[in-house]
């Protein structure tokens, strides 16, 4: 009798072991549902909004800048009234709010080439980081509930498949578990990105003028342009010294076929979804650091042990700099 008990114990307890995971993924799954619901329906409050404020004769605002490369770059230095009338467009239940008095600003005021620049580099950069906060916020979703890529990460007779990366938890956890290769070809990728999308003969070869000296914030200049086929035989380009097939912003030319219209009310779209998945993934990281601190994440969200702001760890001590940047705690 006692034997048979320990045996029904044991099956309970394996069972409970395969149910924990299927809760924990529909839990997961639920809150997904909900905040998509909650973002599908702000959208919608928001679209509205502004559609109706459009059409009662709101100024325009400044048009997507198309990957292709324009006649001549427009220079328009924007102002705080640009500022205050693009606030009530993107949303015009909260209107202009700055409490930092960021816009007024003056902090570029020892470095002549930025100078008077302050309301382009913060519009340009809130426009990067919705950007790169919709494609986190996608991204975390997705390996969360263990999408991967169906091939392998590294080469070789015992190369590490993008499932192996997948089966070692949360998103943060998977981050941690990539080789340091591979953590280095995306650090360096994103600075070549960055560098291009800053340096000035970069932009001039697509006709683009800095955002902090008049051009569009959020502007990203065309990689063909700068190539090594655009700028005649024998000259490398500033950006490669080959012909490159596609750009990295609208590959595919989709933004030529769009209205001026159409281009207006794209970027309102855009500026309004990636406030929202700047707050959306800083959700995920607060709450998979500190469980609970986020009440509608509170078990949805896998809790991680290790260091969120950290690009490297343990396993990447063999870089330099590393093993002495891993002995400091930023919360002691």
């Amino acid at each position: 009798m006692e034997v048979e008990l320990q045996r029904m114990q044991a099956q309970f307890n394996s069972q409970a072991d395969i149910e924990e995971p299927q809760s924990a993924g529909l839990k997961l799954g639920f809150g997904i549902l909900a905040l998509g619901v909650v973002g599908v329906t702000t959208f919608t409050i928001l679209d509205k909004l502004v559609s109706n404020r459009q059409s009662r004769g709101a100024a325009p605002v400044m048009e997507l800048q198309s990957s292709a490369v324009p006649a001549r770059a427009s220079v328009s230095m924007e102002t705080l009234d640009d500022l205050k009338t693009l606030s009530m467009q993107l949303n015009p239940a909260v209107g202009y709010w700055d409490p930092l008095k960021l816009a007024e600003w003056k902090f570029f005021d020892t470095q002549a080439f930025f100078r008077g620049g302050e309301i382009g580099f913060l519009r340009h950069a809130e426009i990067k980081h919705g950007r790169v906060a919709m494609a986190g916020f996608v991204g975390y979703l997705v390996q969360a509930n263990g999408g991967h890529w169906p091939w392998n990460c590294t080469g070789g007779e015992n190369g590490i498949s993008f499932g192996d990366i997948s089966a070692v938890g949360s998103p943060p956890e998977q981050w941690d578990a990539l080789p340091t290769s591979a953590k280095l070809q995306i650090i360096l990728f994103v600075g070549f990105l960055e560098f291009n999308g800053e340096n000035v003969k970069t932009l001039e070869a697509s006709g683009m003028v800095h955002h902090m000296k008049g051009g569009r914030p959020g502007q990203y200049p065309s990689l063909k342009a700068g190539a090594f086929a655009a700028v005649g035989f024998g000259e490398s380009g500033p950006v490669a010294p080959h012909p490159i097939p596609l750009d990295f912003v609208d590959p595919f030319g989709l933004q030529k076929k769009m209205s001026p219209e159409a281009k207006e009310r794209a970027l309102l779209v855009e500026i309004n979804n990636g406030r929202l998945a700047m707050l959306g993934i800083f959700g995920f990281l607060a709450e998979a650091k500190i469980p609970g601190s986020v009440g509608l994440l509170s078990g949805v969200v896998k809790p991680y042990a290790g260091e969120i702001m950290a690009p490297f760890n343990a396993s990447d001590a063999g870089l330099p700099f590393v093993k002495s940047m891993l002995s400091i705690s930023p919360i002691q």
